[in-house]
C-alpha cells in the first residue's frame, strides 16, 4: 500500500491519500481523542501522539498536528497508523457512521429559500475546491443577512481561512444571493 501526502494551505495540517475510499458518504471530523473513539482509524492516528485533529473525506485523511511538533517527527508514525489500519480490515467508523446529511445544519422559517440557495452554492462551488485542500466548509446558520459557516479539517485554524471566507466565499454568495451581506466562521 502506498499512501501519498499533500501539503495544505494550513501548515499544521497534512493531507494523506491512501489510494482507496475512506468514507463512502459524508465527512467526519475529530477534534479530540475522546471524539475519535467513534472511529478505529481516528483513534489509531491520535495514539501516535502530538495530533490535534483528524478529518475524513471520501478519499483522504487530513491530520492536524500540535503547534510545537515538527512534521518530520510525526509523519512517519501517522503513515504507519493509516497503513496498519487499512491492512487490518477494520471499518473506518465503528457503529455510528459519518455525517451523511451533507454536513449542513437544518434551517426552516422565512429564509428557507435563501438557505437552500446558500447550501447549493456551497455544495457545487465551494466544498469541492476546499476538499482539494483537505477540508470542508458547512452551513451553520443564516440570520439577518449574515451566513455562519463551520470550517473543518485543514480549513480549521488555517492562516488563509479568513481570506478564503471574506474574499472568496462571501463574494461568491453575495454575487448570487443579494440577501447575503456577510460571512462569518463559527466554532465547533
Amino acid at each position: 500500500m502506498f499512501i501519498q501526502t499533500e501539503s495544505t494551505p494550513n501548515p499544521a495540517t497534512l493531507k494523506f491519500l491512501p489510494g482507496q475510499t475512506v468514507l463512502d458518504a459524508g465527512t467526519a471530523d475529530f477534534t479530540t481523542e475522546e471524539a475519535a473513539s467513534a472511529s478505529p482509524l481516528a483513534s489509531r492516528i491520535f495514539k501516535v501522539g502530538h495530533v490535534a485533529g483528524v478529518f475524513f473525506g471520501s478519499d483522504f485523511v487530513t491530520v492536524t498536528k500540535e503547534d510545537d511538533t515538527d512534521w518530520d517527527h510525526v509523519k512517519p508514525a501517522i503513515l504507519g497508523a493509516i497503513m496498519e489500519h487499512f491492512q487490518s480490515g477494520e471499518p473506518v467508523m465503528a457503529g455510528q457512521g459519518p455525517d451523511t446529511s451533507g454536513g449542513h445544519a437544518d434551517h426552516d422559517g422565512p429564509d428557507s429559500e435563501i438557505v437552500t440557495q446558500i447550501k447549493e452554492l456551497l455544495d457545487t462551488r465551494v466544498r469541492p475546491a476546499v476538499a482539494q485542500d483537505g477540508g470542508d466548509i458547512t452551513f451553520h446558520g443564516f440570520d439577518r443577512g449574515i451566513v455562519y459557516l463551520h470550517m473543518q479539517g485543514a480549513c480549521a485554524g488555517c492562516p488563509s481561512s479568513t481570506l478564503t471566507l471574506k474574499m472568496g466565499i462571501e463574494n461568491l454568495l453575495r454575487h448570487y444571493i443579494p440577501e447575503v451581506l456577510e460571512v462569518r466562521p463559527v466554532a465547533a
